[in-house]
C-alpha cells in the first residue's frame, strides 16, 4: 500500500478485531498503509482489513479486476480473491497469501537488481489486454469508474486530471502560481498521445513494497492494485514507477533519472511521453493524502511540476 510521508492520520477499528470476529485467526503484521492493514491468516490465506470506508460493493468490484488480472498469465503472482467479508461497516477482502521478499526489504540486493525488477514489472503488464473490470474501477477520491463517459484513455485521464486538480486547487495555487496554464497544458499533452485500441492492465502504484522478489532478485508476485489501477498506456505505469522506486531519499533523483532512461531505452517509451505522465500523475494524487498539501506527497508532486525540463514540456518556459 502507498504510504507517503506525513498523511493526514485517519481513525480506523482494531483489524485483529474485526478479523477475528468473522472467524479468522490473525497470525502476524505484514503490511500497513493509507487504505488498509494486511494481515496473515491461517490455511495459507491473507486479510485485508480496509480503513478507507470502502464499501463492500467497491471491494468486490476489485475481486472482480483482480480475477481479471490473473487470467493475463502474468510471470509473477498477483492477488488471487477468495472472499469479500464485512463486520459492522468495516470490509475485509480475504485473497491468497503471494510469497517473496517485499523489494523494500530485500537487502540482499543493490539497486541495479532493483531497477531490474521495476522495468521487468512494468515490461509484463505491457503485454497485458485490460476487460471491463479495469475500465470499471475508480480512481482515488472517486466513486465513479475512471473511464465513466468516456472512450479513450487519454480523454479519460485529461478529465480526472481537470477534476483532481479542481479538487486541490487552494493548495496547489499555493504552490504553482500558474496553475491554470500547467493544467491547460497538461491536458493538451494528453489529447495529443495516441490512442491504443486495446489498453493495457495499468497497476498504478509500482513501488519497493509492493514487489516481491525471490533471492535472485527475480519478481514473483505483485500486491496492492487498486489505488490508481485502470485500463491505460502502459507508458503511465513506466513513468510513475521511475519515480516510486525511491521518492524521498537522497539518492531519489539519480534513480529517477536512470529509470526513466531505462524505460525509454529497454521499453521504448518516449521521455516527453513519461513525463507528461508524470505531470499528469502529480496533479491527480497532489492532495490525495492531505488536502492541505501539507505531507511529503504534495511536495513530491509539486517538486516534478517545477523540473525546468517538465515546464519547458509544458511550454511554461524555466
Amino acid at each position: 500500500m502507498h504510504s507517503p510521508e506525513a498523511a493526514e492520520p485517519t481513525p480506523v477499528p482494531d483489524p485483529v478485531e474485526t478479523l477475528t470476529a468473522l472467524g479468522h485467526r490473525p497470525l502476524a503484521l505484514l503490511g500497513a498503509g493509507m487504505e488498509g492493514t494486511v494481515h496473515r491468516l491461517a490455511d495459507g490465506l491473507v486479510g485485508k482489513v480496509w480503513h478507507s470506508g470502502r464499501a463492500a460493493g467497491d471491494a468486490r468490484r476489485l475481486a472482480a479486476f483482480h480475477g481479471e488480472v490473473a487470467a493475463q498469465r502474468l510471470p509473477f503472482a498477483t492477488p488471487e480473491p477468495v472472499a469479500v467479508q464485512e463486520h459492522r461497516g468495516v470490509v475485509v477482502t480475504v485473497e491468497r497469501e503471494l510469497t517473496g521478499t517485499p523489494l523494500s526489504e530485500a537487502d540482499f540486493l543493490g539497486p541495479e537488481a532493483g531497477h531490474a525488477a521495476f522495468v521487468e514489472v512494468v515490461a509484463a503488464l505491457g503485454a497485458t489486454t485490460a476487460g471491463p473490470a479495469a475500465r470499471a474501477l475508480p480512481a482515488p477520491g472517486e466513486s465513479e469508474p475512471l473511464w465513466a463517459g468516456h472512450a479513450s484513455w487519454p480523454e479519460a485521464l485529461a478529465a480526472l486530471v481537470e477534476r483532481r486538480a479542481e479538487a486541490g486547487r487552494p493548495a496547489l495555487t499555493r504552490a504553482l502560481p500558474e496553475l491554470d496554464a500547467v493544467l491547460d497544458a497538461v491536458r493538451s499533452r494528453l489529447h495529443d498521445l495516441p490512442t491504443r485500441e486495446a489498453p493495457a492492465v495499468v497497476h498504478g502504484d509500482i513501488c519497493p513494497p509492493n514487489i516481491l522478489v525471490d533471492r535472485d532478485g527475480t519478481v514473483v508476485g505483485l500486491l496492492d492494485w487498486g489505488f490508481l489501477s485502470t485500463a491505460g498506456d502502459n507508458a503511465f505505469d513506466a513513468a510513475t514507477a521511475a519515480g516510486f522506486y525511491d521518492m524521498y531519499g537522497p539518492e531519489a533523483r539519480a534513480h529517477d533519472e536512470a529509470l526513466l532512461a531505462a524505460m525509454t531505452e529497454r521499453l521504448g517509451h518516449p521521455r516527453e511521453t513519461l513525463l507528461t505522465y508524470r505531470a499528469a500523475y502529480s496533479l491527480v494524487t497532489a492532495t490525495a493524502y492531505s488536502s492541505s498539501g501539507e505531507d511529503g506527497h504534495f511536495a513530491w508532486c509539486v517538486e516534478l511540476l517545477h523540473r525546468p525540463e517538465v515546464r519547458r514540456l509544458l511550454g511554461l518556459g524555466r
